[in-house]
This record gives C-alpha cells, structure tokens and sequence, in this order.
C-alpha cells in the first residue's frame, strides 16, 4: 500500500484546514519546497499538492509552488488538484513534471470534460471526489451537489481514468480514521483504483485500510496527522546536532536535505555541535611527544 503525504497550499504556505473550512487553517511551514524535501527524504514515493486557493478561485493561484517541488524532484511522482479546470492548465502541469493532475469540480459540473481530458493526456488524469454524506462537494467544498459518489465513479469508468481520490470532508482533519466503509464500498462498486483520504490519524488507521481488503486500493493520504506529529514534542525542547553528519556523507547531503533537516527544528532551538575539528586537535595533542 502506498502512503502518500499531502501538502495543501494556501497563500504560498503549507496548511491544513478542518473539513475543508478556510478560515480554520494551521499554518505549519511557509517553506513548501522545504516540506516537500522533508517527505522525500523520510522515503515518499509519491506527493498529493492541493492548491487550495486554486480550488476556490477556480485557476492555479500557487502553480509557481507546484512547479518548484516537480522542478526538485523530477523523479517523484506527484499529483496535483486544485483549481483545475482547462485543459490549458494540465498541459502546463504536465509540461511542469507533474505526473498527475486531480480534477474535481469540474468532473462534476461537466463529466464529459474527463474523457476528454484522458484522451489528451492518457494516464495523466485522477478524479478528486469529495463528499459530505454520501454527496459530492465542490468548489473547495463549499457546495455540497445532490449527486451521489458511487454513481458519478462509474461514470468515468469507460473514460481511462487513473484513480479516484476520494476524501470524507467530515473526516478530514479531525484525525479520528478516514471512512473506510464507504473506501471500500466505492472500490468494490467500480474498476477505478482509490485513493483514500480525510481523517488518516495513525497507523491503525491504515491497518483498518487493509483490513477491509478493498480491490485496486492504491493508499492513504496522511495530512494533518503527519504534520501535528512534528509538532507534538515538547515546544520548549532545545535540539542538539552533531555536525559530522553533514561531512560524514557529502554525497548524500546535498543542500535541500540539509535545509529539511534543519528547517524541522526553530532556529533557537537548535544547537549545532562541531566536535571533528575538536578530535583532530585531540589527535594531534597525542601524537606529541611527552
């Protein structure tokens, strides 16, 4: 199962917001890139973006963000929704390095946009189907549609479709387990692979995700639990660092792992200890004679 750590973009920072709520957003890096480098580097091998203003406005507001962490990590697969509704704008994601682009209320407002997308960029396109009881939700969920998620899934089954994203917007944010029935119901009613999402609190959460043994289950994503786990340690805490390691392997430690690094302690909690020029002066004290 592949967990996929999300990063919602507002106003250029990363965010997380609860059930999708605008105005009840935490701010826990203005540093994006930064943020990005921190998962790649604790071993992601995928990255949800969510441009959350985009999602509102209806066009990329943080594209410039996205196309820095693509521009990073050409490698990456990273799939981007937010704001999407143009065929213009995939193609500058695409061209961008972005594997994936999410579309989610336009799906819904015009469902024959999808093939006509997926014929345009095969393999490129997810669906994002967000919903509050069992009804899809749009333009950044602040409208909830009378459509019901299970039939608008089988609707893009003919249209090549990578993956539905599918987010409980009561769950998500609270960290109390994402709607694991309702995954697995949504799974099982089409051949479209799902995606989870909302409400991921910890690895129970996810054992609970493969326990319901729900067909072309490709993962969860993990927001706000992830990023109030950096947070939980104790805030008056003082960090010490042994500065060898950035020596120790210089081909591993290249300026964006050392900035991920450090960025994930305040800079005046964080001591830096240069002890190898101290050792060499040891070393060379021992081999003078007595």
């Amino acid at each position: 199962m592949l967990i996929i750590p999300a990063i919602d973009l507002k106003d250029g920072a990363c965010v997380r917001l609860r059930q999708g709520r605008m105005e009840d957003s935490t701010v826990f890096s203005d540093d994006p890139v930064s943020m990005a480098a921190k998962w790649v580097e604790g071993g992601c091998r995928r990255l949800h973006l969510v441009d959350l203003n985009g999602a509102f406005e209806g066009q990329p507001v943080n594209g410039e963000v996205v196309t820095a962490i693509a521009k990073r990590y050409p490698n990456l697969p990273i799939q981007i929704g937010g704001g999407i509704r143009s065929l213009e704008t995939i193609e500058h994601y695409v061209k961008a390095g972005v594997s994936y682009v999410i579309i989610g209320t336009k799906a819904v407002k015009d469902p024959a946009f999808v093939a006509e997308a997926c014929r345009a960029f095969p393999g490129k396109v997810i669906v994002g189907l967000d919903a509050k009881d069992g009804f899809v939700a749009t333009d950044g969920w602040a409208e909830i549609s009378t459509i019901q998620v299970i039939d608008l899934a089988k609707q893009f089954e003919a249209d090549g479709v990578s993956a539905i994203v599918y987010t409980d917007i009561a769950k998500d944010g609270m960290m109390q387990g994402c709607n694991v029935p309702f995954t697995a119901a949504l799974a099982a009613a089409t051949r479209i692979p799902v995606i989870a999402s909302g409400g991921i609190h910890n690895l129970g959460d996810i054992k609970s995700l493969l326990d319901a043994k729900a067909p072309r289950t490709i993962g969860p994503i993990p927001g706000r639990a992830i990023y109030e786990g950096m947070r939980s340690g104790d805030a008056q805490a003082v960090w010490l660092l042994q500065g060898w390691i950035f020596v120790n392997q210089p081909d591993f430690w290249k300026p964006p792992q050392a900035r991920a690094m450090l960025g994930a302690v305040p800079n005046d909690r964080l001591i830096v200890l240069e002890l190898r020029h101290e050792a060499q002066k040891t070393r060379v004290s021992l081999a003078e004679p007595a």
